[in-house]
């Protein structure tokens, strides 16, 4: 079977991680994964000149994309899978880029943006009528700038036909990890997550963040306090009651203010706690899946597994299958 080719797309403002995460991915099915000459990697910027990413590491590209200014003839290969990193460059793209996204990404098998590369491949219209995902802090301003893309901020990646759109920084490597299992099977793809010590590869549908970074930090000392105390004590009584009783405030009043500085109801943050603790317990220790229920203060195992079923699409044994280092 030939190579695979992975075209790597470079410009001005690259986040370097964005691209090399994945690149380290695809480069370790050979040397780790044990598939020599799976892939082909390739990197490519618009007149084939080096680029200067975001952290000021300067990158020189194997090919051009295009021969000459405003030219549609490309020089770089049409690849099996397409990569478009993040970073402050892609709210400044160079014209030249985003028509030739526009012309030719399509013809590539798979099209994969990382981070605000979303942003690249909504510009040249490749993202309309597709849901995507990109990093939590820019889903808003995309969804704005680009009402005809449905924006999810909640998972790593996501998969929508052709094109692939994942997360901030980091889910790049979980996004080309499982796009090696669909490449080449699973133990290929755990092979190199060892070997790149990613011990724990994510599912696209897990959420981008914790349940303190999706959530504003009250600017109230006794609201903060709760907060932290809520992440504590997952397994105690968390109703807006007894937690109004703790925040020495009426129920009406505690609920209002809650939401208006944590930028959630107390329900939906204790749910998002109490989600992360479950989670992190399976991925970590090998307790039952029935004491991590009563511990995260679920109750009952059926009630952990509703809200594992609604938040990330999977029970919570086949979340430890996936994720627990001995499981795997």
């Amino acid at each position: 079977m030939s190579p695979r080719t992975i075209l790597i797309v470079l410009f001005e403002g690259t986040l370097s991680l964005d691209f090399t995460g994945p690149l380290e991915v695809f480069d370790a099915v050979d040397r780790a994964g044990g598939v020599p000459d799976a892939y082909r990697i390739r990197t490519a910027t618009v007149d084939g000149e080096p680029v200067r990413t975001s952290s000021g590491l300067i990158v020189t590209p194997d090919y051009s994309l295009a021969d000459t200014p405003g030219s549609s003839l490309a020089a770089a290969p049409i690849p099996h899978t397409l990569i478009v990193p993040g970073g402050a460059g892609t709210r400044t793209l160079d014209p030249r880029l985003v028509a030739w996204l526009r012309e030719r990404a399509g013809l590539a098998e798979r099209v994969v943006s990382i981070c605000t590369g979303a942003f690249a491949l909504a510009e040249a219209g490749l993202l309309d009528g597709r849901r995507v995902t990109t990093h939590w802090t820019t889903c808003q301003t995309l969804a704005r700038e680009y009402p005809e893309v449905e924006v999810d901020p909640d998972p790593i990646f996501i998969r929508d036909g052709q094109i692939s759109t994942s997360a901030g920084v980091t889910s790049g490597i979980d996004l080309a990890l499982a796009l090696v299992e669909e490449d080449l099977g699973r133990d290929v793809a755990l092979r190199v997550a060892r070997h790149l010590v990613v011990f724990l590869r994510r599912p696209g549908n897990q959420t981008q963040f914790s349940a303190q970074l999706a959530a504003q930090t009250a600017q109230r000392r006794p609201l903060r306090d709760l907060q932290a105390w809520i992440t504590e004590h997952p397994s105690a009584d968390l109703s807006v009651t007894a937690l109004a009783d703790r925040a020495n405030l009426s129920p009406r009043h505690f609920a209002r203010a809650f939401r208006a500085e944590v930028g959630m109801a107390p329900g939906q943050y204790v749910e998002r706690v109490r989600l992360e603790a479950a989670r992190r317990m399976l991925e970590d220790c090998d307790d039952g899946i029935e004491e991590i229920s009563r511990a995260c203060g679920y109750g009952t195992p059926e009630a952990m597994r509703r809200a594992f079923i609604r938040r990330l699409g999977a029970a919570p044994a086949e979340y430890r299958r996936r994720f627990h280092p001995v499981a795997n």
